[in-house]
């Protein structure tokens, strides 16, 4: 369920008492833990965690106009969800993250794209902060990108990056071209000026 609300602010003041209340204390842990490079805002609907493009120009692969996800929580309609994209993307985290989540007593929901909970209580909220405290900007943007590598998704990204160093590279020669090509015609210009000083400066010596 994909809300409407422009900010995190009218997101909140959109949900229920009870979802508000746990919607802010997982906000919280996050907020507290967080690598700084990622923002927070309203993302596909839901509250989310993004690694913008002034970090990450080249956005996420399924809409290079989105910044890249790292995670999103969301008040659904029998549960709230924890799209942690930053634990799917790494089978090593998300193997990490099951066996803390499943050490704390409480029961794990996972599904092949997020995490289900009843209510907040149903949260370890400490294996939620250790995760977002342990996955760093740098480790998650190596980890997607080996995710993509190989699909036909990373084939088309290396294709358009290529593409686009081959563009900037003629952009560059075309203009090292001018600016050479301007040198050379200043240049019989400058020549001229040179040997016409000597015959400015007799001029001056004659008449003086």
């Amino acid at each position: 369920m994909q809300s409407r609300a422009a900010t995190v602010e009218d997101y909140l003041a959109s949900l229920p008492p009870d979802r508000r209340e746990a919607l802010q204390a997982i906000r919280a842990v996050i907020k507290k833990n967080i690598d700084p490079a990622f923002e927070e805002g309203m993302q596909y609907g839901m509250l989310g965690y993004y690694l913008p493009h002034s970090r990450y120009p080249q956005g996420y692969h399924c809409d290079p106009k989105q910044p890249l996800p790292f995670a999103s929580v969301a008040s659904q309609k029998n549960h709230i969800g924890l799209y942690l994209f930053c634990v799917y993307c790494d089978a090593a985290e998300q193997a990490r993250f099951v066996e803390e989540w499943k050490a704390s007593g409480k029961k794990l929901d996972m599904g092949k794209s997020c995490v289900r909970v009843k209510k907040l209580e149903d949260i370890p909220l400490d294996v939620l902060g250790k995760t977002f405290k342990r996955v760093k900007a740098k480790a998650f943007v190596a980890a997607y990108e080996a995710g993509l590598a190989g699909t036909a998704a990373g084939a088309k990204r290396a294709k358009t990056a290529t593409k686009k160093v081959a563009k900037k590279a003629s952009a560059s020669k075309k203009v090292a071209t001018k600016k050479a090509a301007a040198t050379r015609a200043a240049k019989p210009a400058t020549r001229a000026a040179t040997k016409a000083k000597p015959a400015k400066k007799a001029a001056r010596r004659a008449k003086a």
